[in-house]
């Protein structure tokens, strides 16, 4: 959802890619519904292992942003470039287990959460910020629930 977000909200300032430490091999399907009724792309989504980008023929990152309160304590590879990182931590919404309107629930959750940090983070003044100051906006953007 996170990189949907970044490719529409962003309007070509920025690509961004979604990858996981334990990918399941395809997109959750919640996931997908729940962008496709925001009338954002899916066309590139896919299931993706993060060491895909920790190579150095991947793509250059600016930014690493982990979303996944279990992330935030994994080791994370070492990416080419000493890209600026945060962690935006959100409550996994495919762990959870229920009904599927609870399921759609949780995702709703998330993506109104990543919908308003995402916004944030589209809004900053990279021009004029130097990275400590980028660094820091990062962190606190991963601190707003705003959208709750």
């Amino acid at each position: 959802m996170a990189e949907a977000l970044l490719n529409t909200m962003g309007q070509g300032r920025f690509r961004a890619y979604s990858a996981g430490s334990h990918p399941t091999g395809k997109v959750n399907s919640f996931a997908i519904e729940k962008v496709q009724s925001s009338k954002y792309s899916t066309d590139s989504l896919r299931s993706k292992n993060w060491d895909e980008f920790a190579t150095s023929d991947a793509p250059k990152m600016d930014f690493i942003i982990t979303v996944c309160d279990t992330a935030a304590g994994e080791v994370c590879p070492v990416w080419p470039g000493q890209p600026i990182s945060a962690h935006w931590g959100f409550e996994d919404p495919a762990a959870v287990e229920g009904t599927d309107d609870e399921k759609r629930r949780a995702f709703d959750k998330v993506f109104r959460l990543m919908t308003n940090r995402v916004r944030l983070f589209v809004n900053l003044s990279f021009g004029i910020l130097d990275q400590t100051a980028i660094k820091r906006e990062l962190l606190n953007i991963g601190k707003t629930d705003a959208a709750e």
